[in-house]
C-alpha cells in the first residue's frame, strides 16, 4: 500500500513534466499535419528503398521506381490470398521476402467474412514506427487537449487479446494484435498497465473475464482500452462483483476511454449510464496491419490521419472494386463523404493492399476521416446501398426515439418472392428492450430514409423494399454464436451488414436449437 502511494506521488509530480513533453512531440506532429502530400510521398521512397533488395522488390524492381505514379503502374493491388504464399515463406522461418528486416511475429486476423486467418506481418519497424508511435501520438494528442490530465498518475486497463506460440517456427509468435503488442511493449509498460499479463494474454474469455474483473477492483484505473462489446461486460461483472451503482464508484478518477474496432454510436449511451460520469472518449483506428489513425480531441468529427507512421496510403473510390485494374487516388484529389476503400504499403511488408475497410474523410485540413464500414458488409440488394455507417447512426435515432439500448444487431435483405418484394431483416440484441418493436421498426426505417436517398427512393411506396422486420433476440445468442465459429472474445466482432443471408440463417438456426432445447 505505501509502495502504491510513492508511486502515485510520483507520477502526480511527474505530471506537469509529462504534460510540457507532450506538447513538444505535438509541435514535431505538426510537421507531418501541415504537410501531408509531401509526408506521405517522402514514406513511400523510404518503404521502396528499404525493400528493394527484398524477393518482393527485386520481383517489382523496387530500384528502377523514383515516382508514386511509377510505383503505381508497376505494382498491382493485392488482397490477402495473393501475398499469402509470400507470409506463409516467412512463417516457415525464410526471411528478406516483403521486408527487409527480420520478421518473427505475426498478428492474426480471422476477420468476419471467412473462418479461416490470416496472419499479418508484424516487423520490428511497425512495432516501433506504427503502432507504438502511434499510441504515444494518441497520448500526445490527449495531453494538449488536457493539459492538467491525471491519466498517467493510474493505470490503463487494457482489454487485450490472446497469445499462441506459433508451432511451425520456434521463433515465430502470432496473437492477435493486442497481444502482439502486450507482449513486445517495453518494461515500463507494466508500471501504468493492468491487468498482469498472463491475465491479459488469457485465451478463455468467459474466465478472462471474471479474473480481469477481480485483478482490477482494487487498482487505481484511469483509463480504459478496449472493444465496446467486451468493455460493457466487463463493466457489469465488476458492478456485480463490487454491488456497486456505477463504475465512477469504482474507480473514481476514470477520465478517459479509447475504443475502436467497430462503430461506438451504438454503445455511448449505455457506457455513459454505466460509467455514471462524465469522462472522455476517443477513437481509434488500429488494426492488425497499422495504426491508421485517431482522434485528436474528444468530440473531433473524425480521427486525424497519422501520414507519417511507416505507412503509405491510398484511397480507391468503391466503385473501382472488382475491376481488372482499379484506380486509386492520393490524398490531394480525395472528397469530403465519398466512400473509399483503403489500400496500404507498410513497414511490415505489406503492398498496395487492399485492406477491407471503407473510409469517408470529414475534412481536408487536417486530414480527418471516420470507417464508414468493410467493403464486403452493406446491403445493396436492390440498389439500396447501405453502409455500416448508415445503420449504426439509424440504430441510435431509433433508439433514442424510442428508449431502447442496443447491445449489437446484424441486418441482410429478403429477396424478393412470388408473394412480397424485397425487404431488410435486423437481428437486434437489446439491453433494454422498445415498448413498442414496431415504433422502433418505424423510427429505424425513418432514419435510414433520411440518412440514404438510395435506401428512401427504394423504399418509396414499397415498390422496391417493404418495411423491414426487426427481431429480438435474447441476451447472449450473438455470444453463442461467435462461440459456435471458435470467434469468441479479442477483435472479433458480429458483422453488422450483409448482403447475403448466411449470417442471420446461422444465427436463427443457433436460436432454434437452444429454443428446442427449453
Amino acid at each position: 500500500m505505501c509502495r502504491g502511494f510513492v508511486i502515485l506521488l510520483k507520477m502526480k509530480l511527474l505530471s506537469p513534466a509529462i504534460s510540457r513533453l507532450a506538447r513538444l512531440r505535438f509541435w514535431q506532429m505538426d510537421h507531418w499535419i501541415q504537410n501531408p502530400v509531401a509526408v506521405q510521398r517522402e514514406v513511400l521512397q523510404h518503404l521502396v528503398t528499404s525493400a528493394q533488395y527484398t524477393e518482393f522488390g527485386r520481383k517489382y524492381r523496387f530500384s528502377k521506381i523514383f515516382s508514386i505514379k511509377e510505383f503505381k503502374k508497376a505494382v498491382p493491388i493485392h488482397e490477402y490470398d495473393d501475398l499469402k504464399p509470400y507470409i506463409q515463406r516467412i512463417m516457415n522461418g525464410e526471411q528478406n521476402i516483403l521486408w527487409d528486416t527480420p520478421v518473427n511475429w505475426f498478428a492474426k486476423s480471422s476477420g468476419t467474412t471467412s473462418d479461416k486467418s490470416k496472419f499479418i506481418p508484424v516487423s520490428e519497424d511497425s512495432l516501433k514506427d506504427c503502432h507504438y508511435k502511434g499510441a504515444k501520438d494518441v497520448l500526445t494528442m490527449y495531453y494538449n487537449f488536457n493539459p492538467d490530465s491525471d491519466l498517467l498518475t493510474g493505470k490503463g486497463l487494457v482489454i487485450g487479446g490472446s497469445h499462441t506460440i506459433n508451432q511451425l517456427n520456434e521463433d515465430a509468435h502470432y496473437g492477435d494484435l493486442s497481444a502482439v503488442l502486450l507482449q513486445n511493449s517495453p518494461f515500463w509498460g507494466s508500471w501504468i498497465r493492468t491487468p498482469e499479463l498472463n491475465i491479459a494474454l488469457l485465451d478463455e474469455w468467459e474466465n478472462k473475464i471474471e479474473k480481469l474483473a477481480l485483478s482490477t477492483i482494487n487498482e487505481h484505473v484511469t483509463s480504459i482500452s478496449g472493444v465496446p462489446t467486451w468493455t460493457l461486460v466487463l463493466i457489469k461483472r465488476i458492478l456485480e462483483i463490487t454491488g456497486k451503482n456505477s463504475l465512477s464508484d469504482v474507480w473514481p478518477s476514470l477520465e478517459l476511454y479509447i475504443h475502436g474496432g467497430v462503430s461506438f454510436t451504438p454503445y455511448r449511451e449505455q457506457l455513459a449510464k454505466l460509467i455514471g460520469k462524465d469522462i472522455n472518449y476517443l477513437d481509434m483506428y488500429n488494426a492488425s496491419e497499422g495504426f491508421f489513425a485517431a482522434q485528436a480531441c474528444p468530440g473531433d468529427d473524425g480521427m486525424l490521419l497519422f501520414l507519417d507512421h511507416g505507412i503509405f496510403m491510398e484511397f480507391m473510390p468503391v466503385e473501382e472494386y472488382g475491376k481488372e485494374c482499379p484506380e486509386t487516388i492520393g490524398l490531394q484529389d480525395v472528397e469530403i463523404g465519398k466512400n473509399y476503400a483503403l489500400v496500404i504499403n507498410t513497414n511490415g511488408g505489406l503492398w498496395r493492399y487492399l485492406l477491407g475497410d471503407t473510409v469517408q474523410f470529414t475534412t481536408k485540413a487536417p486530414y480527418r476521416i471516420i470507417v464508414s464500414g468493410r467493403l464486403k458488409h452493406y446491403m445493396n440488394a436492390f440498389g439500396e446501398e447501405v453502409i455500416v455507417d448508415n445503420s449504426d447512426k439509424a440504430i441510435a435515432v431509433a433508439s433514442e426515439k424510442t428508449g431502447a439500448i442496443v447491445n449489437d444487431y446484424t441486418a441482410a435483405p429478403i429477396y424478393f418472392s412470388e408473394q412480397h418484394n424485397g425487404a431488410h431483416e435486423w437481428l437486434i440484441e437489446f439491453e433494454k428492450e422498445p415498448d413498442n418493436i414496431n415504433l422502433f421498426t418505424y423510427e429505424l426505417d425513418s432514419a435510414l430514409k433520411n440518412i440514404n436517398s438510395d435506401y428512401e427512393a427504394k423504399r418509396h411506396k414499397d415498390i422496391a423494399l417493404r418495411m423491414p422486420l426487426v427481431k429480438s433476440l435474447p441476451k447472449g445468442l450473438f455470444i453463442e454464436w461467435l462461440r459456435s465459429k471458435g470467434k469468441l472474445g479479442g477483435q472479433h466482432k458480429v458483422p453488422r451488414l450483409s448482403n447475403e443471408r448466411t449470417y442471420i440463417q446461422e444465427i436463427k438456426g443457433l436460436m432454434s436449437k437452444i429454443e428446442a432445447t427449453l
